[in-house]
């Protein structure tokens, strides 16, 4: 079903463009040449990078072109990154950094009150999305000299340093980031050359840089990307989802060049419509209660991936174990028979219910899991119909990495800023978590948040995000990922 890939002529004639003889051999990614990379998305990701997060695509170029102050390596933990080195004090309310020696892109210095000025303004426009997040107690952002800066807190909080790893926390001024790469386009392709960190200079200008640092970054459909790897045109493919995932089986990818990262985060479908449908309760219930999670793996054929009906996956800052829904113990006909009665008694009351408009991505993975949701709903008197991302709908797929490890990310990314539909007694209990003078006041605070979102219904768990790349066996220094991030310049081609 796949035709020969076009790529190989493609790129041959894209070696003609004036300045790639930074890529010798062409783009094919055989031989010495520079490291050939595909992300799945568009390159709006690339061009946009913030306004396109969480695509893959968006994370991939803020994380090689624009540093924050500290960054996740491949297994997870902290690294310096525009900042050399931290501490903490005044019993975690004070986080002070020494900045590292950084240049723009048009090569002026980077400096603490530029640095501290951008962060300041970026914490304040996350806030609006993660009002109760580990930035919520930010009072200031202080820069002491010209090398050190402090972030200032009212109170502790724990996962300051996760939040500032996030790619949205990336240091931009208008001309880019500071690396660790410059960018430049090349017809559809970006080229990415690894700044030197004491000049902050490309590698290369006084001199050639090696072939094997440079990376050649695309952003394209799975399928193209898929294509691309299998062609051996490109050494790795990073972003496939669930999506994707159908298409590697027909495209005969090798089993050992897939690899799963163990991420945790959120896969389900988040209320966002309004009406006297999805307003009412018992119907909210019934929707998630007839599900028939159990037919996931069989659309997710990946080793270790568990179906969830829980929001928070594991006990975090709970305090408990998470909240189960009521109807977790039911079978699956007791629990569509409850559904079911809750559906009829609506249609008594209001007559036949509008099709629910379930907002899913493109790919045959989502055909597939629209399909199962559709049947679901049928079964209890409810009729699906599926509509793109960026469109009105009543039922919305989230699908992303939790970018830190608390059950505040999880209640926070399903709430009532995100215009969820949400519980307004479990929205105060999360702003009275962050105002809470102890930890043990809290956690309480946070679960009792947990309780009541869970029994609200706004959002209907399904189980982890799926995340998975292509690794060609030349390609070293590739680690599965907890955050599902790969930095590029921890990346080396085998000399084997």
């Amino acid at each position: 079903m796949f035709a020969a890939s076009p790529f190989p002529r493609a790129c041959r004639r894209l070696a003609l463009i004036a300045g790639l003889a930074l890529l010798p051999g062409g783009c094919a990614d055989e031989g010495r040449g520079p490291v050939v990379v595909s992300v799945v998305g568009d390159r709006d990701d690339f061009a946009k990078p913030l306004q396109n997060l969480p695509d893959p695509g968006a994370k991939l170029i803020l994380e090689a072109t624009a540093q924050g102050l500290v960054a996740f390596d491949a297994g997870g933990d902290i690294l310096p990154a525009l900042a050399q080195r931290w501490i903490v004090e005044d019993d975690g309310r004070s986080y002070i950094f020494r900045l590292r020696r950084a240049f723009w892109a048009n090569g002026s210095r980077v400096t603490a009150p530029d640095v501290a000025r951008m962060l300041m303004a970026r914490i304040e426009s996350l806030r609006r999305l993660d009002p109760d997040g580990p930035l919520d107690a930010v009072q200031a952002v202080i820069p002491m000299t010209g090398e050190v800066i402090e972030i200032r807190l009212a109170a502790p909080r724990p996962y300051v340093l996760q939040m500032l790893a996030q790619p949205q926390m990336a240091i931009l001024s208008r001309d880019g980031g500071t690396g660790p790469y410059r960018r430049r386009t090349q017809g559809s392709t970006l080229v990415l050359t690894p700044i030197d960190r004491v000049s902050g200079e490309e590698d290369g200008e006084d001199q050639p840089v090696a072939a094997g640092q440079i990376r050649v970054i695309r952003a394209e459909r799975a399928a193209l990307a898929i294509i691309r790897f299998r062609e051996r045109d490109s050494a790795l493919m990073l972003g496939g989802r669930f999506s994707d995932l159908p298409l590697l089986v027909p495209a005969g990818i090798d089993r050992d060049m897939v690899r799963i990262d163990p991420v945790q985060g959120l896969l389900g479908l988040a209320v966002t419509g309004r009406g006297k449908l999805l307003d009412d309760d018992a119907i909210r219930a019934a929707i998630n209660m007839t599900i028939d999670r159990g037919q996931l793996p069989a659309l997710f054929p990946l080793g270790g991936w568990a179906t969830s009906d829980r929001i928070v996956p594991d006990q975090m800052d709970l305090g408990r174990p998470p909240t189960q829904p009521k109807w977790a113990t039911w079978s699956l006909d007791d629990r569509r028979a409850q559904a079911a009665a809750s559906v009829t008694r609506w249609r008594a009351d209001h007559g036949p219910p509008p099709p629910l408009r379930i907002a899913l991505p493109r790919g045959p993975g989502a055909t597939l899991l629209f399909g199962m949701l559709a049947r679901d709903m049928a079964a209890i008197g409810l009729s699906a119909r599926r509509v793109a991302m960026n469109a009105d709908a009543d039922l919305r797929l989230i699908d992303e990495v939790a970018a830190y490890d608390s059950a505040i990310w999880y209640l926070g990314r399903v709430g009532c800023a995100r215009k969820i539909h949400c519980s307004d007694q479990a929205d105060a209990q999360l702003h009275a978590a962050s105002m809470a003078p102890t930890l043990d006041e809290r956690m309480a605070r946070i679960a009792d948040a947990e309780a009541q979102m869970v029994a609200h219904n706004g959002y209907i768990a399904l189980g982890a995000p799926v995340r998975w790349s292509l690794v060609s066996k030349r390609l070293t220094g590739f680690l599965p990922s907890p955050r599902a991030r790969h930095p590029l310049n921890h990346l080396f081609r085998s000399t084997n």
